[in-house]
């Protein structure tokens, strides 16, 4: 049982070893407990992700066990593409077994788009095919106009290999596209996004929605804690 930090702790199951844990941790308050397990996905495949669901749930009882005030199965692509409700139905599941509190990467991002004021989003991921139109169809369900969900031209072996202005500027081209979008979702955390949130935020003035920040943003919430962190866009500079 880890030694709980008097301001809380939080149960992390990440998908891969590059999904910025150590963003994560910077970017809470100091005095939350973060434990993290791994799965070790690899091929970034619609199987891959559906197959996945088992070692989730393995992996989530083994932070029960452990005692953690809360749990966040990280990794989008896993219960997107189950659906906005398919999420919700295995989410209640997990609550109702291990008697903890749970969340998943989609569950925050949609709260944190909702507290934005975010209706009409564009989506930017890096993978491609038609697993783009599942993540749409997710959001859809949850309540938003999608008008685009699409992903950058890269391996998914070699995101970490994109450069933040690279990022940028495939965001910002699929951005235009769109005049009546009020918000950008960025999917994922294996990419170098995390820097560039603030300066898209400043050049096309619609909030954006980062998986780091709103997995900060929902822990700080349901934790009962409130600390702004400024430069990495607005969810975590005005916490609202």
């Amino acid at each position: 049982m880890p030694s709980k930090s008097w301001r809380g702790s939080i149960g992390v199951v990440k998908p891969t070893a590059r999904g910025a844990l150590e963003d994560f941790i910077r970017l809470l308050p100091e005095d939350i407990e973060v434990v993290p397990v791994y799965l070790g996905l690899k091929l970034g495949t619609e199987k891959e992700f559906m197959d996945a669901m088992d070692s989730i749930k393995e992996k989530v009882a083994e932070l029960a066990e452990l005692d953690v005030d809360i749990i966040h199965p990280e990794g989008a692509p896993p219960f997107m593409i189950r659906g906005y409700q398919g999420e919700a139905d295995i989410i209640n599941e997990l609550e109702k077994k291990h008697g903890k509190p749970i969340f998943t990467s989609g569950t925050s991002q949609v709260e944190a788009l909702r507290a934005l004021g975010v209706t009409k989003m564009v989506g930017i991921t890096y993978f491609s095919g038609d697993i783009n139109k599942k993540y749409a169809s997710y959001f859809t369900e949850a309540g938003f106009e999608v008008l685009a969900m699409e992903g950058i031209p890269v391996p998914f072996s070699d995101v970490t290999l994109l450069a933040p202005q690279e990022i940028y500027a495939f965001i910002k081209k699929e951005f235009l596209k769109h005049p009546s979008a009020d918000g950008v979702y960025l999917l994922g955390t294996a990419w170098p996004t995390l820097e560039i949130v603030q300066r898209l935020e400043q050049d096309l003035q619609v909030p954006v929605v980062h998986p780091v920040p709103a997995r900060v943003w929902a822990t700080q919430k349901r934790l009962h804690v409130s600390q702004p962190v400024k430069g990495y866009g607005r969810l975590l500079e005005e916490m609202p």
